[in-house]
């Protein structure tokens, strides 16, 4: 009998919150819609979710609310997270294309899925092995799938991550919980791994956080409406520098009040 795969992958530390993830499900929920629609049966996967299920079962419980018949798989390495997820199961459902399995960046799933979430996955691993797994998920995605891989703080006020299709990484998404936010290169230190290091005068994505830090400066009178207006006239300024998006889905005033800003890859690509 052959014995079963080993798992691709390390295992994270396994830190994770309830809502952690909320401000990353809202914007696949809001720019992702086309992919988690694109099937009969849509399949998402959340890559590595940690010790508690609880951020699986809020990415199902969010994208559920647009895509109805989308299943969502969560997938770990560990047994013990695993068991945990089902666990969960037994304790609060059934629930309807829910589930967990173990495994890592090979994706034991039935078909290729329309979104993997993989969120401070890939942290612990060097530039080169970041960008090996980037890979292996593209070549697994559905057709029109979407990759969404980034880093968070504990508390899900601070996050960056990027989504990919199966040609390579499309955007970059900055947001942040704006009254706690002091400047935006503070986000700087939730960079993915494949930029993290880039972060040095030379380099795109440099240049791009020393320019947002400029327009937060010059935006600082409109601090008297609110951190959100503040952000909105730095990002405003921004775009006469930068390739900012600028309309829905990925861009506009709507998602800007809510602490985020995106941008094509291109703006930060090494």
């Amino acid at each position: 009998m052959a014995r079963p795969q080993k798992p691709q992958g390390e295992a994270t530390r396994g830190t994770t919150a309830p809502n952690r993830l909320r401000r990353i499900d809202r914007w696949i929920a809001a720019t992702q819609t086309a992919a988690l629609r694109s099937a009969a049966r849509p399949l998402a996967v959340d890559l590595g979710y940690g010790a508690s299920p609880v951020t699986t079962f809020e990415l199902y419980t969010r994208l559920r609310a647009v895509a109805p018949r989308l299943d969502v798989v969560g997938i770990e390495i560990e047994p013990d997270r695993v068991a945990a997820g089902l666990d969960f199961l037994a304790a609060t459902g059934p629930h309807d294309g829910l589930t967990f399995r173990r495994g890592g960046f090979e994706l034991p799933v039935p078909r290729p899925p329309v979104l993997v979430r993989a969120l401070n996955v890939l942290r612990q691993y060097d530039e080169p092995a970041a960008r090996r797994a980037w890979d292996d998920l593209r070549d697994r995605l559905a057709p029109g799938g979407v990759l969404v891989e980034g880093t968070c703080s504990e508390t899900g006020r601070r996050a960056v991550w990027v989504a990919l299709d199966r040609d390579g990484p499309r955007t970059i998404t900055f947001a942040a919980h704006l009254p706690s936010l002091d400047r935006p290169s503070s986000l700087a230190e939730r960079l993915p791994k494949t930029l993290i290091h880039r972060n040095v005068p030379g380099e795109p994505v440099h240049a791009l956080l020393t320019a947002f830090d400029r327009a937060w400066a010059t935006a600082a009178p409109h601090s008297a409406f609110g951190p959100r207006a503040r952000w909105v006239e730095a990002v405003r300024l921004l775009a006469r520098t930068h390739p900012v998006l600028t309309t829905p889905p990925f861009g506009g005033r709507r998602r800007w009040r809510l602490g985020e800003v995106t941008l094509p890859w291109t703006a930060v690509a090494p």
